[in-house]
């Protein structure tokens, strides 16, 4: 398709105008790919409100996606017409859509935590932790910048997150000095890139061009970065990006087999457990509302369906 590459680039040029995360760049670009696949290629210029529905339907029947998959995809198409094309997507579809399913997060016991962090060591661990003792996505752990750490007040400072509003959560006392000693070594690989002529790091929504600067600033720089430098993606420099989420992952997952956890365990499991440990402690539902960053209490309140799940709020027949 001859208009294919003008669109991406003008996909591009509107998701860097709009702050979008590198991860959401990818994922609505994936989709407006699997879009243009679906019709044939035709150009998506040519197509709209029926060929979306037709698309939604493909995803909910024969793909059997989940209803957040499926809306994923229709944002996707929406940010295309409304963004890119600047047509009016104040569309009534008539698409199948997907079956939204209620689910119960997967929770550790702080037996099961454990067990599985003393299975790991370095980089990995350390940011396993902060999921567990910060609560945070492991998104907004790749993303912190030093100055997200405040060691005074015992906190962090969590600015990159899903809804695009700053929170602040607790720092563990037991994570004060592994990230004190972690950060000299970032320190070191730092101050060898600034005498390479390296040094730079990429700044969120366009800082580099308000603060020339800032990008070589110590401050600024990732908690977490990769042990070599690569060229940036989305701004073309050369430089050291956050440690890669799949060593993360495939750290977690080694270490989940060793420790003979027979439970489904992402990295995302230590934010559920997080949560679910504080309300165990007896911690107010709002206060882990805020610590967590939901926008609706009514997300935060999944983790009270844990607490009352089997023995803990139901006595069994069986043992009466």
């Amino acid at each position: 398709m001859s208009t294919s590459p003008k669109l991406f680039e003008r996909l591009h040029e509107e998701f860097r105008r709009r702050h979008y995360a590198y991860e959401t760049e990818k994922s609505y670009t994936r989709w407006i790919k699997e879009f243009i696949q679906f019709h044939h290629m035709t150009p998506p210029r040519d197509l709209g409100r029926e060929a979306v529905e037709a698309f939604l339907t493909h995803l909910a029947v024969n793909q059997r996606v989940a209803a957040s998959t499926q809306n994923q995809a229709f944002s996707a198409l929406i940010f295309l017409y409304r963004d890119v094309y600047q047509r009016d997507t104040d569309w009534n579809l008539d698409a199948l859509r997907a079956r939204t399913t209620r689910y119960v997060p997967t929770v550790l016991s702080r037996e099961e935590t454990f067990a599985i962090l003393n299975q790991m060591s370095g980089v990995p661990k350390l940011i396993v932790q902060v999921l567990y003792g910060s609560g945070l996505r492991l998104r907004e752990s790749l993303n912190l910048r030093v100055k997200d750490l405040d060691f005074a007040q015992h906190q962090i400072v969590v600015r990159d997150t899903k809804g695009r509003e700053s929170r602040v959560t607790p720092l563990p006392d037991r994570l004060i000095e592994p990230l004190t000693q972690h950060l000299q070594t970032v320190k070191r690989w730092h101050e060898m890139d600034l005498h390479q002529g390296y040094g730079a790091v990429v700044l969120p929504y366009a800082l580099d061009r308000k603060y020339p600067n800032a990008n070589r600033q110590w401050i600024w720089q990732f908690v977490f970065p990769a042990k070599s430098r690569n060229r940036d993606p989305q701004s073309d420099q050369v430089g050291r990006y956050h440690f890669h989420a799949s060593n993360v992952q495939k750290a977690l997952k080694q270490a989940v087999g060793l420790a003979k956890i027979q439970k489904r365990v992402s990295c995302h499991t230590f934010r559920h457990s997080f949560a679910t440990h504080l309300l165990h402690n007896d911690y107010d539902i709002r206060t882990v509302q805020e610590l967590l960053g939901h926008k609706d209490v009514k997300t935060t309140m999944i983790y009270t369906h844990v607490l009352n799940r089997g023995g803990r709020g139901v006595r069994s027949p069986l043992d009466a």
